[in-house]
C-alpha cells in the first residue's frame, strides 16, 4: 500500500467518525503545497516598531520623485547610497533619493522666491532661495548617508550591551539562537530590531541556521565596528569548545575584546576631536560674536544710503545670523557626531515602560491616589503667547495709533523718527522703534521663546530623568549586590532567603531598597520570586526601570531553575561584567572631559554674556546716532551754512533699531544654545534622547535668562550714559 492510498483511507475513516459525532458531512479541501504563514512574536513586533517609523514622507517623496525624474547616480555613489539605505532599512532606491534631491530644491526655489518677492518686492529673496536650493541639493543627496549614520550611531551605542546580554545568557545555556533572542528582547531599537531581523531571516528560510544569518548581519559592521564582529566570532567559537572551563574563558574574552576596542576607538576619537571642534567654535561662534561687536557701526553707515532702510538691513542680517550660520554650525556638528565610535547611549525608559509615560506630564494631585496630568506643551504655548504679545507690542501699538508715544525721563517707549533723507516726514513715514522701552520689550520676546522651549523640555524630561538618576545609583552599586547575592546562593541558600539576607545587609542603600521591595512582595503579598520582581503593578522593577537590572534578574530566574550553584556562577560573572562596563564608561568620560567642559562653558556663559553686552553697546550707539541725526536735520532745516552737511546726512545714517537687532541676536543665542547642547550631549552620551532633552531644558533656561538679564542691565546703563553725554554736549 503506497502513501497516497494510506492517506485516503485515513481521511475517509476520520470523515465517517466526524459525521457520526457532528451529524453532517465534512468537506476537506485537497492537500496542496503552500507556504506556511509565519506569525512569530519577534517579527510582528519587528513590523510594528520598524515599518511605521520608516514608511515616512521621505520614502514616499523619493518614490514620487523617481517616477517623475528617474535620475540615477554614478555607480560609485549608487553603491554608497545603497549601503546606507540598507543599513537603516529605508524602503527606497538610490535613484529615488537622487531624484528627490533635485525635485525638492526646484520646488523650494520657484515657490519660495515667488512668494517672498510678491510679499516684499525685494530681489534679495530670489537670490536667497537660489542659494538655499543649491545647498538643499547637496544636503538631500547625502540625506540617506546622514540617516544611516544616525542609525549606526544609535546601534553602536548598544553594542557593548548586546554582547553583554548574549554572553550572560550563554554562560548558563550554550544556545546561540536563544541568546540572540534574549538580547533582542532586552535591548532597545534599533539594534533589537536588527537582531529580530536575524531571527526572522531564519524563520523565513532565507538562511538555514543562526550562524549564517548572524554572519550575514555582521558583514554590515565589518567596516565600522570590527571589535563587535570579533566578539561575536568568539561567541560562536565557544559553541565548539569541548570543556566547560574553556567555553567560559572564550565567552569572557569576547566581552573583553569589545570593551578594550571601544576604549581604544574612543581614545582616538577624543584626540582627533580638538581640531574640528576648534573650527566649529571659530567659524560658528567666535567670529560671528566678534562680528556682532562691529556690526552696529557697519549698520549705521549702511542705513545712510538711498534704498538701504533699517528694515531691509535687518532682513539681511537675520538671514546671515538666523539661517546661514546656524545651518552651518549644525551641519559641522552633525559631521563631528557621525564619526563618533561605539559608546554607551542610554534609552528613554518611559518609551519602553508605559507606566512611566505619565511622568512626562505635570502631575497635579487631586485627592487620594488621583492625579491630573497637564501636558507641558500647553504651558510652553501660554508662555510664548504672553511673550509674543508683550515683545511685539511696540509694532502693534504703532499699527493701531502711529502717533502714540510714551516717555519716562530720557527714555522713550516707541522712539519712531523720520528718515535722514526726509527731515519733515509724515507720522506714517517714520521708522523705528528706536526707543529704549521697545528694546526692553523685545528682550521679553526673546526671553519668552527661550523659556517656552526650556520649560517644555525641562517639564517633559525632569521627572523621568530623576527616575533614571535613581536607577543609575542602583546600577553603580548593583555589581556589589550581585556579588553578595551570588555568594549566598553559592552556599546553597534558596534564592528567596538569599535576597532577604542581602536586603538586610545592604539596608540604607539603593540596592538594599530594591531587594527589600522584592522581599516584601514575597512575604506580605505571597508572590513568587518572578512576580515579586517583574509584576507590572508592584514589582521591584517598576521603581527601578533599568535594562541591566532587568536582564540580571531574568538571568537569575532562569539560572535558579538549574540550581543555586549555577545561579551563583551566573550572578558572579554578571557582577564582574557590570563593574568592567562601568569602569570603561568612566574612562571614556574622562577622555572627553576637556572637550565637553569647553562646550559647556560656551553654552552656559560666553555666548549669552558676549551677545548681551553687544546688544547694550548697539543700543548706546543707536541712541547716539538717532540724536545726532535729529540735530543734523534741525540744522539743515534752519538753513544754516555748514560745509558738507548734505553729504553727511546721506552718508551718516541712524542705524538699525535695537528692537530688531536684539530680536536677531536673541534668536541667534537660542539657536546656538540648542545646537551646541545637542552636539555636546551627542559627543558625551551618544544617542541619548532623554539626557538631551533634560540638558536642552536646563541650558535653554539658564543661557537665555543670563542673556536677557545682561542685555537689560547693559541697555539701561549704556542708555543712561549716552543720554547724559548727549544732553550735555547738544544742549
Amino acid at each position: 500500500m503506497d502513501d497516497q492510498q494510506e492517506y485516503q483511507e485515513l481521511l475517509e475513516k476520520y470523515k465517517r467518525k466526524m459525521k457520526e459525532e457532528l451529524g453532517q458531512d465534512i468537506k476537506v479541501t485537497p492537500k496542496i503545497k503552500e507556504t506556511p504563514e509565519i506569525i512569530s512574536r519577534e517579527y510582528k513586533q519587528f513590523k510594528e516598531e520598524l515599518y511605521p517609523t520608516h514608511y515616512s514622507w521621505y520614502e514616499k517623496a523619493c518614490r514620487f520623485s523617481e517616477n517623475i525624474l528617474k535620475i540615477k547616480p554614478d555607480p560609485k555613489k549608487h553603491a554608497e547610497l545603497e549601503k546606507y539605505i540598507n543599513l537603516c532599512h529605508l524602503n527606497l532606491t538610490p535613484s529615488g533619493a537622487y531624484s528627490f534631491a533635485i525635485l525638492a530644491p526646484i520646488v523650494v526655489i520657484i515657490f519660495g522666491a515667488l512668494l517672498f518677492y510678491t510679499l516684499t518686492g525685494m530681489f534679495f529673496f530670489i537670490y536667497l532661495f537660489f542659494l538655499v536650493g543649491a545647498i538643499l541639493i547637496v544636503v538631500l543627496q547625502k540625506l540617506p548617508i546622514f540617516l544611516g549614520n544616525s542609525w549606526r550611531m544609535k546601534a553602536s551605542n548598544q553594542m557593548v550591551q548586546c554582547v553583554f546580554y548574549v554572553v550572560t545568557y550563554m554562560r548558563h545555556t550554550s544556545n546561540l539562537e536563544r541568546a540572540v533572542e534574549f538580547a533582542s528582547n532586552h535591548l532597545a531599537p534599533p539594534i533589537s530590531l536588527d537582531l529580530k531581523k536575524v531571527l526572522w531571516d531564519i524563520e523565513t528560510e532565507k538562511y538555514s541556521s543562526i550562524k549564517e544569518s548572524l554572519n550575514a548581519y555582521l558583514q554590515t559592521w565589518t567596516e565600522w565596528n570590527k571589535e563587535f564582529v570579533e566578539a561575536f566570532n568568539l561567541i560562536e567559537a565557544s559553541l565548539y569548545e569541548g570543556s566547560e572551563e574553556r567555553r567560559l574563558i572564550v565567552l569572557d574574552k569576547s566581552l573583553d575584546v569589545i570593551l578594550e576596542g571601544t576604549y581604544e576607538k574612543m581614545l582616538h576619537y577624543a584626540h582627533n576631536l580638538k581640531a574640528p571642534l576648534t573650527i566649529l567654535h571659530m567659524l560658528g561662534i567666535i567670529l560671528p560674536i566678534l562680528g556682532l561687536v562691529i556690526l552696529p557701526l557697519i549698520v549705521s553707515f549702511m542705513t545712510g544710503g538711498e534704498g538701504s532702510s533699517p528694515l531691509s538691513i535687518a532682513i539681511y542680517i537675520s538671514t546671515l545670523y538666523n539661517l546661514v550660520i546656524p545651518v552651518t554650525v549644525f551641519y559641522l556638528g552633525k559631521m563631528i557626531l557621525s564619526r563618533r565610535p561605539t559608546g554607551y547611549g542610554d534609552t528613554d525608559s518611559s518609551e519602553e515602560n508605559p507606566e512611566l509615560k505619565k511622568f512626562k506630564n505635570i502631575l497635579v494631585p487631586l485627592g487620594k491616589n488621583k492625579q491630573f496630568q497637564v501636558n507641558p506643551f500647553f504651558i510652553a504655548i501660554l508662555i510664548f503667547a504672553i511673550a509674543f504679545t508683550l515683545g511685539l507690542s511696540p509694532l502693534i501699538l504703532h499699527t493701531i495709533d502711529p502717533s502714540f508715544e510714551l516717555q519716562v525721563g530720557n527714555f522713550k517707549l516707541m522712539g519712531y523718527v523720520c528718515p535722514p533723507d526726509k527731515p519733515a516726514c509724515d507720522v506714517l513715514d517714520k521708522i523705528g522703534p528706536y526707543g529704549v522701552g521697545s528694546t526692553i520689550l523685545s528682550i521679553l520676546f526673546t526671553l519668552g521663546i527661550g523659556l517656552s522651549f526650556g520649560a517644555y523640555y525641562s517639564l517633559r524630561s525632569k521627572n523621568v530623568f530623576k527616575i533614571r538618576k535613581k536607577t543609575r545609583e542602583l546600577e553603580e552599586e548593583f555589581s556589589s549586590a550581585l556579588f553578595e547575592l551570588g555568594g549566598r546562593l553559592g552556599d546553597g541558600v534558596p534564592a528567596e532567603l538569599a535576597i532577604a539576607k542581602v536586603a538586610q545587609s545592604m539596608e540604607g542603600t539603593t540596592s538594599g531598597d530594591f531587594f527589600n521591595i522584592v522581599e516584601k512582595n514575597i512575604v506580605k503579598l505571597g508572590m513568587g520570586l518572578k512576580e515579586a520582581i517583574f509584576d507590572p503593578r508592584v514589582g521591584a522593577l517598576t521603581r527601578f526601570p533599568s535594562k541591566v537590572i532587568d536582564s540580571s534578574m531574568k538571568v537569575l530566574i532562569e539560572s535558579v531553575k538549574k540550581g543555586p550553584k549555577i545561579a551563583a556562577r551566573a550572578l558572579l560573572s554578571m557582577s564582574r561584567y557590570i563593574k568592567e562596563i562601568h569602569k570603561v564608561n568612566e574612562r571614556l568620560k574622562d577622555l572627553l572631559a576637556d572637550v565637553i567642559s569647553s562646550m559647556k562653558s560656551q553654552i552656559a556663559f560666553l555666548t549669552p554674556a558676549i551677545a548681551g553686552i553687544v546688544v547694550g553697546i548697539t543700543s548706546m550707539v543707536t541712541l547716539i546716532l538717532t540724536r545726532l541725526s535729529e540735530q543734523l536735520q534741525n540744522f539743515a532745516a534752519k538753513g544754516q551754512e555748514m560745509g558738507g552737511m548734505d553729504g553727511m546726512l546721506q552718508i551718516f545714517g541712524i542705524g538699525m533699531p535695537t528692537f530688531y537687532f536684539q530680536l536677531i541676536v536673541g534668536i541667534y543665542v537660542i539657536q546656538i544654545t540648542w545646537i551646541l547642547t545637542k552636539i555636546s550631549s551627542g559627543i558625551e552620551n551618544g544617542e541619548d534622547k532623554l539626557g538631551e532633552k533634560y540638558l536642552l531644558g536646563k541650558n535653554m533656561i539658564s543661557s537665555v535668562m543670563l542673556y536677557c538679564i545682561l542685555s537689560t542691565v547693559v541697555v539701561f546703563l549704556f542708555g543712561a550714559f549716552a543720554s547724559k553725554i548727549l544732553t550735555g554736549s547738544l544742549s
